[in-house]
């Protein structure tokens, strides 16, 4: 711990004299890891969210999951800059106003007021959110000697998947309600960046009173934001339970409370809708939409999503580190029938990463199509024999972008049978699936990635760009310099014409190497009770439950 608190003062030297004086404060007692406390009494009206499994953290800066982020990214913190749903575009959040310099490198930003942090059972804050905050928050995850860098051994995927460390060369502190941002070189991605769900603020206070009741670690589990609704109770398979921030900064109407009923079982989900143990379910089977479509007590929203499903093979693993190898696999599998059986005419066929919605989608692409007799004659070319041995790894949890993918690895593992390839379907636990996919133990994987913004850098970089092996979002493995050296320059034009060229490029890269199948950019569903008002589909990130209540009386079932 000496050297945690050795780091923070040779790092933020005026901070020294600050953990003397914390160390005299009661500033509320921090728990212990294990939450004991229960539900009991009678409950106030709030929410009920049925989510599907339990998240990593209480901080999406550590993690990519949407588990995580849909918990924590917009319930708990806020951040510098927001996207509007409606239009896609940057609005002031935590940052009132910003300028940009002409040359792109030097980003200003007037930071908000009167922001109050989370007064919790465990930690009663002593100021508002100021720049300070900020410049903890980010160089967290910048600098790595930082006290926090690696608490929890944090790896910040997001942020290291677009290797945003090299691209930031300074955050200076102009006054406490300004900052200035300087970067290398241009990036017309940054701004947008700055608004996904990963970029939160936490209280660099905080995070001071932490280092000196010695408990670090307890920044991502016992979270403290400045976000509609703060921390109250965590019970692994059970629930969260949040409680409303009454003196959150934006002037919205708030639940009493918000609870995730943590429910793996989608069709249990279901069940718990129909009766009104939840007012709104994550990721709703596609057999089911058509039932919830039929319930007048029921709304379900759908909109086209900016995301991929895809099958990506292990690049970094004979004998899937060939493209030849790669295209023979990717041409024994039929994704229309995929379709069919696993979107139920709730998505379009993808053809490349980014959907059909986005600026840089290029129709000229050659897409690979599904020929048996081809695959094997590749296969045999490549020396693959019959009766060779792979896995499939079948994620075990539902994804707007993938919602049956043990389904799907049937289906792929018959076709693959087809050309004499004999397949095993491997699945885990949501975290183990995760950590050893990020150990490359698997041999291919049905998986995909959701947007967080509309610029098309959000798919290739974290996708398949070499800065995004090491942080666990690039599943295929794949690093190659000509590819990222393209969409590395693509950041740096404003031009979007200018930017789609090479994106095209990077796109045909894609389909002749063939690190990745695209299979199918899917609908987005957000089934709620009838009663529930204000929950919208948010296009860019994870689910937000600010501005989110039941009306009364609520709609009475026959």
């Amino acid at each position: 711990m000496s050297v945690l608190l050795d780091r923070l003062t040779s790092v933020y030297p005026p901070l020294a004299l600050l953990l003397s004086a914390l160390l005299m404060l009661s500033l509320g007692g921090c728990t212990d890891a294990k939450i004991d406390s229960s539900i009991s009494g009678k409950a106030p009206a709030g929410v009920i969210y049925c989510s599907e499994s339990n998240p990593s953290y209480f901080n999406p800066q550590l993690d990519t999951s949407s588990t995580t982020a849909d918990v924590s990214a917009h319930q708990i913190y806020s951040r510098l800059l927001e996207f509007d749903p409606n239009t896609g575009r940057i609005q002031p959040g935590l940052a009132s106003s910003w300028l940009v310099s002409d040359d792109g490198l030097t980003y200003t930003f007037q930071l908000r007021r009167n922001v109050k942090f989370h007064n919790t059972n465990y930690f009663t804050p002593t100021r508002n959110f100021n720049a300070d905050d900020v410049i903890f928050s980010f160089q967290r995850w910048l600098d790595d000697a930082h006290p926090y860098h690696d608490v929890n051994n944090a790896t910040y995927p997001y942020f290291s998947s677009l290797n945003l460390s090299k691209t930031i060369a300074s955050i200076d502190r102009i006054n406490g309600y300004r900052i200035e941002i300087k970067l290398f070189e241009r990036d017309s991605s940054f701004l947008a960046n700055l608004a996904t769900d990963f970029a939160v603020i936490l209280s660099q206070q905080y995070g001071e009173y932490l280092l000196v009741n010695q408990q670090p670690e307890n920044i991502d589990f016992y979270p403290i934001g400045t976000g509609p609704f703060r921390f109250d109770e965590y019970r692994k398979n059970q629930f969260i339970r949040l409680l409303p921030h009454l003196e959150y900064w934006k002037d919205v109407d708030l639940a009493d409370q918000l609870i995730y009923d943590i429910t793996p079982s989608s069709s249990i989900r279901f069940a718990k809708l129909r009766t009104g143990e939840c007012d709104s379910i994550a990721y709703p089977s596609q057999a089911e939409i058509t039932i919830m479509q039929a319930d007048p007590n029921i709304v379900v929203q759908e909109a086209p999503g900016l995301n991929v499903g895809f099958w990506a093979f292990n690049t970094a693993k004979a004998p899937f580190d060939r493209a030849d190898v790669r295209r023979g696999l990717a041409l024994a599998i039929d994704k229309n029938s995929i379709l069919d059986a696993v979107y139920f005419n709730s998505a379009s066929r993808a053809r490349s990463l980014i959907p059909p919605s986005s600026w840089a989608y290029n129709t000229d692409i050659k897409e690979i199509n599904y020929n048996p007799m081809r695959a094997r004659e590749l296969l045999d070319k490549a020396g693959i024999p019959k009766g060779f041995r792979m896995t499939i790894w079948a994620m075990p949890v539902v994804r707007a972008y993938n919602p049956d993918a043990e389904r799907m690895a049937q289906l792929i593992k018959s076709y693959l049978a087809a050309v004499d390839i004999d397949a095993t379907i491997v699945t885990y636990d949501w975290n183990t699936f995760r950590d050893k996919l990020s150990q490359g133990e698997h041999d291919s994987v049905l998986i995909g990635w959701s947007a967080d913004n509309g610029d098309p850098d959000n798919f290739y970089r974290p996708l398949l760009s070499c800065d995004a092996i090491p942080s666990g979002t690039n599943r295929a493995m794949w690093c190659n310099p000509e590819f990222d050296a393209l969409v590395n320059s693509a950041i740096k034009i404003s031009d979007e014409d200018k930017r789609a060229i090479l994106y095209a490029k990077a796109n045909n890269m894609i389909a002749q190497e063939m690190p990745l199948l695209p299979i199918a950019h899917a609908n987005r569903y957000q089934v709620k009770n009838a009663a529930l008002q204000g929950l919208t589909i948010n296009p860019y990130g994870s689910i937000r439950f600010e501005g989110v209540i039941k009306t009364l009386p609520e709609v009475q079932r026959p």
